[in-house]
């Protein structure tokens, strides 16, 4: 079989109040022109279709747009959708009867039955060649929340008088993640025959996986949903992950992979080599993973490539030749500043430099060379901090960022902000 996974779409995405409709398109028409000339038997979506739980109307029809034409396109392509953690499970579901009878699978939630037990029997579909036999099975787990996982069951005969382990308890949440892959992987291996490929898809964070600094919503504060490499058996011949941007593998595992985002969804993502993976099964196993690139519809250019101060920026924008574009076609820019004190006029000063430029102005990201200090340089008390006047605070963040004191002229003018404010 030849399989083609992706995943973190985010349709309905904006881009610093940029809506960006058109670069999605742009992907969703290669990606169908790349399935039928890849001769694709199956597509999978490893969640984060759209950008938030209410997606708007628009970005509801360009899925199932896709959708409808990706089957027309290729009758026999299975294509199986899980949720993401930007997802609403209960949404993506809801026309899941009507998709299945055309040949699309959505896993959103994870099904308990009437004594409360998880129903695993929608999380393993199978795969079907060109013939109409099966050849793969998929586990199609969805973005687990802490309900949605199983319990650990309880020791039994454990001696409560009986010394604790050495080592602590696993996280139940985690431990409920990688039980709920273990029974999974168990009704596969007991539906799969001679042959057949057992396939895995997930949405969630591995350890080691590497970030986006802006885009990427973090799952849990604190890294502790960080899954292990491990809970995919041997018997799994191809993870298909979503949630992080960037391409990569997993532990030095290849056939463990992200395939990232399809477009650049912050600045931060402008150097990714953004991909969907072409994975060939022979038999049981895989013979060969391939990255395929997406093409880049919309640049986004960043200027100067690092922070400088204002008059070499306006200098650089200035300078910028880019040649005309319809106005979806048009770059997006990130203008790096260097200050060292307040710029009232910054944002007129910048637009003026670009004024009859083709290029759409995105951001304006301000630095400093000041020390990355707390607001004291130490911890204060509860007390203390109640005892900070507005003033004391605005002259220490003041100096956080600019690494200088606060002028006269910014303390009156921020004295006369607090008196009006005060007024009735």
């Amino acid at each position: 079989m030849r399989l083609l996974h992706t995943s973190d779409w985010h349709l309905g995405q904006s881009l610093h109040n940029f809506e960006r409709t058109y670069e999605h398109q742009c992907f969703l028409d290669w990606l169908l022109d790349t399935i039928a000339a890849e001769q694709a038997d199956a597509l999978l979506i490893a969640g984060d279709i759209f950008d938030n739980a209410n997606p708007s109307s628009a970005s509801q029809k360009q899925l199932y747009r896709f959708l409808q034409q990706a089957k027309e396109r290729a009758p026999h392509l299975n294509l199986i959708i899980i949720a993401g953690n930007h997802d609403s499970p209960g949404r993506l579901e809801a026309p899941g009867p009507l998709l299945e009878a055309h040949g699309t699978r959505v896993v959103g939630t994870v099904q308990r039955k009437a004594d409360g037990e998880i129903d695993l029997e929608p999380l393993v579909l199978p795969l079907t060649g060109r013939g109409g036999a099966v050849e793969a099975w998929c586990l199609a787990v969805p973005f687990l929340r802490p309900g949605d996982v199983p319990r650990l069951p309880a020791q039994e005969g454990a001696d409560p008088a009986a010394e604790p382990a050495p080592d602590p308890a696993p996280d139940p949440y985690l431990a409920g993640i990688a039980l709920l892959y273990q029974q999974a992987l168990e009704l596969a291996q007991s539906k799969r025959q001679d042959g057949q490929a057992i396939l895995a898809m997930g949405h969630c964070h591995m350890v080691d996986g590497q970030m986006s600094n802006d885009s990427e919503r973090r799952i849990v504060i604190g890294g502790t949903e960080m899954l292990p490499a491990g809970i995919f058996g041997p018997d799994i011949a191809y993870a298909a992950l979503g949630h992080l941007h960037l391409a990569q593998s997993v532990g030095k595992q290849q056939h463990i992979r992200y395939c990232g985002s399809p477009i650049p969804l912050s600045f931060a993502e402008v150097g990714y080599s953004h991909q969907i993976l072409r994975i060939d099964i022979d038999g049981a196993t895989v013979r060969e993973i391939t990255p395929l690139m997406v093409p880049r519809a919309v640049a986004l250019l960043r200027a100067p490539a690092k922070p400088a101060p204002l008059a070499q920026v306006l200098e650089e924008l200035a300078a910028l030749d880019l040649p005309q574009a319809e106005p979806e076609r048009q770059p997006f820019l990130e203008v790096r500043v260097l200050l060292d004190a307040p710029e009232p006029g910054l944002r007129a000063r910048v637009e003026a430099a670009l004024d009859g430029k083709p290029v759409r102005l995105a951001k304006i990201e301000t630095s400093s060379a000041a020390r990355n200090t707390s607001i004291d340089d130490e911890v204060m008390t509860l007390d203390q901090l109640e005892q900070l006047k507005p003033d004391d605070i605005f002259r220490q963040l003041y100096r956080q960022r600019f690494d200088n004191d606060a002028p006269p002229d910014q303390l009156s003018a921020f004295t006369e902000l607090m008196l009006t404010s005060r007024q009735p």
